[in-house]
């Protein structure tokens, strides 16, 4: 891989989804938390406390990072299923990643916390019609996005910063 920011390859997206693919990757929203816990096991805090990349977050960072981003999601699905195209607040992962909590809560917290979230997000992504998938929501640094568009890009986003650690892993021979 020459490129480790992206271990899975750059997102790309889509705004229309059919229903196999919308029920492919929810499934892989579905999988993400034991993916990641598959990811750590077994690392200690020496290992968590190591870089993915030059430059880029530790290990620990990257467990904590994805219930954050995570929840962010599932609420702008919230807001879009409940208003009418919705103007949804951005949040800047980097400070996120910063705080005191992504530094010193166990990542057991974030898996446990990944687990429950991603239990009522594909519960509530699996009871909608497909029709509430086109529906609309504007990010202000993305534009006017779907529903559909939201699902794909979590997919990926679960399987990206798995990959972090999967990669960081095979590197290290750990």
């Amino acid at each position: 891989m020459s490129d480790l920011r992206y271990p899975v390859g750059r997102f790309e997206p889509r705004h229309t989804l059919t229903s196999e693919q919308r029920r492919s990757l929810i499934g892989e929203i579905a999988a993400a938390p034991q993916r990641m816990r598959e990811a750590v096991r077994g690392l200690g805090d020496s290992e968590l406390d190591t870089p993915y990349r030059d430059g880029g977050w530790k290990v620990r960072q990257v467990v904590h990072h994805l219930p954050d981003s995570h929840m962010n999601a599932y609420v702008r699905l919230k807001f879009t299923l409940t208003e009418q195209e919705p103007v949804i607040k951005p949040y800047d992962q980097e400070t996120w990643a910063m705080l005191p909590d992504s530094q010193l809560t166990p990542i057991a917290t974030s898996l446990t916390l990944l687990d429950s979230l991603h239990e009522r997000w594909t519960t509530l992504m699996t009871s909608m019609a497909p029709a509430d998938f086109q529906r609309k929501f504007t990010h202000p640094e993305h534009g006017l996005m779907t529903l559909d568009w939201l699902v794909a890009m979590y997919a990926w986003h679960g399987r990206h910063h798995v990959g972090h650690i999967a990669s960081l892993r095979e590197r290290k021979g750990w």
